[in-house]
């Protein structure tokens, strides 16, 4: 096994590194044997040749001619004494031992003279002199051809794979490294890391399947951190319900209870308050427990969404009841409010609902504003439907909460629990509608937003209607 076959680059280029190799020995190897034989061919030629001019020629072989023939074949030529089995003229020195080797290399074929090995002919002339010359064909001369074709494509393979491993290996490791990216990005989302992102960083302008791959990735990223979201979302409004209707059904028990107890003692001390006009103590304890019982009621719909008939009411009057409802807190935060709304401007909605959900953000414009601060709440009409508002001159949400401020117990409050926002966005849904808040200079806006088909408005002329506690 290759030592890089363990990775994803290795695995890639290692058998296209076979492969070339595999191919080079193939064809090496072919064109080695293709060039032995086409040598031996050729000497078996020149042989023949040979043996044809010097069958055919009718002047007695000499020195000259040997040496003619050697120059122009490159083999070595021995005039052969058959009968002495002894060399005669020779285009080599041959000794004594020479010439033992040449009488058996008649019989084997081939000898060795000089460490130079070389094949062995015989060529018989018909001259006027009939003799026999030995041919010695130089094996060198076949391994020098083979080597001259083969070289030429080692040359070739070679460069193609100094050229082919880099940028294979280049090319592979890129990809294995943006592979190994998601990866590691798939093994975050499975380990809960939902949501998050991976950034890819594709290698041309257009893009490619591993391109392609990573935004499906992120897109399941993104569905699972939503789907998550809602499975908790849901599971919190459910404890959230559960809790809100046991909690809100013992505190309105109290406040029922209470406002009993206050009534009768009013009653009781009818004389005495007579007397004491100017004692509104007990008007204001009644209005903190009508404030309490609104945000019972408002815990009650978290938790069990009350069926309430759908109604046309007076938009002014709705804001009156609430400023009303908040002016005590207000006195006593010393917070300035002030109210303003079409006097023919009419609402179909869930009048109750309404009410609770502007109660609750009075409530915390009042705590935002603080002394010497403002709340304002108006009521308009647009292209759209109704919006209805509360500005105060607060510092606005905190920025680590704003993005889920309008989730249950969220808040900055070090008292507060976090159900205001999640009331008010509870009932502006209900009515088709939705919650928005916004910074207007020095100024934070809360809007309940409800569509046109549940609003309406009376064409006489709008007139101003304003309080201020």
């Amino acid at each position: 096994m290759l030592p890089f076959s363990s990775s994803l680059a290795g695995r890639l280029v290692a058998p296209v590194v076979v492969l070339v190799l595999a191919a080079v020995v193939a064809n090496v190897g072919f064109n080695a044997w293709w060039a032995m034989r086409q040598e031996s061919l050729a000497a078996r030629q020149r042989r023949e040749q040979v043996a044809d001019t010097l069958a055919q020629s009718r002047v007695a072989v000499s020195a000259p001619i040997l040496a003619a023939l050697h120059r122009l074949t490159g083999d070595h030529y021995v005039v052969w004494d058959v009968a002495n089995e002894t060399p005669g003229l020779t285009t080599l020195p041959v000794s004594p031992v020479a010439a033992a080797l040449l009488k058996q290399g008649l019989v084997a074929g081939a000898v060795v003279l000089d460490t130079l090995p070389y094949r062995v002919g015989t060529v018989r002339s018909a001259g006027v002199r009939p003799e026999t010359v030995l041919v010695l064909s130089p094996r060198e001369s076949v391994a020098r051809a083979t080597w001259n074709r083969v070289w030429p494509m080692l040359v070739v393979a070679a460069g193609t794979l100094a050229t082919l491993v880099p940028l294979g290996l280049r090319m592979t490791s890129s990809i294995a490294a943006r592979l190994g990216d998601i990866d590691r990005h798939v093994a975050r989302i499975a380990g809960g890391d939902f949501g998050s992102e991976l950034q890819e960083r594709p290698p041309g302008d257009e893009p490619d399947e591993i391109t392609r791959l990573v935004a499906g990735v992120n897109r399941m990223s993104q569905t699972l951190a939503g789907q998550r979201e809602s499975l908790v979302g849901g599971e919190r409004q459910r404890l959230l319900g559960q809790m809100a209707a046991g909690f809100a059904h013992e505190v309105r028990n109290a406040v029922t209870g209470a406002r009993l107890a206050v009534d009768l003692h009013r009653r009781r001390c009818h004389g005495v308050e007579a007397a004491k006009k100017d004692d509104t103590s007990l008007d204001v304890a009644i209005r903190q427990l009508d404030v309490l019982e609104e945000e019972v009621r408002g815990l009650l719909m978290l938790g069990r969404p009350e069926e309430v008939a759908t109604t046309s009411f007076s938009a002014a009057g709705l804001l009156q009841d609430v400023c009303d409802l908040v002016g005590p807190r207000c006195s006593h935060a010393g917070t300035r409010i002030m109210h303003q709304a079409d006097r023919d401007l009419m609402v179909t909605g869930r009048r109750e609902p309404l009410r609770s959900a502007l109660v609750n953000l009075m409530l915390n414009g009042i705590d935002a504003a603080g002394v010497a601060g403002s709340v304002y709440l108006w009521a308009v009409k647009d292209a759209d439907g109704i919006r209805i508002g509360v500005d105060d001159t607060g510092p606005g949400p905190a920025p680590a909460i704003r993005d889920a401020m309008h989730e249950p117990f969220v808040t900055s409050k070090p008292e507060g629990i976090g159900l205001g926002l999640a009331v008010a966005r509870t009932v502006a849904e209900s009515h088709g509608g939705r919650l928005e808040w916004s910074r207007h200079g020095d100024s934070t806006r809360f809007v309940i937003a409800i569509p046109s088909v549940a609003a309406t408005s009376a064409p006489s002329s709008p007139t101003g209607s304003q309080a201020t506690t």
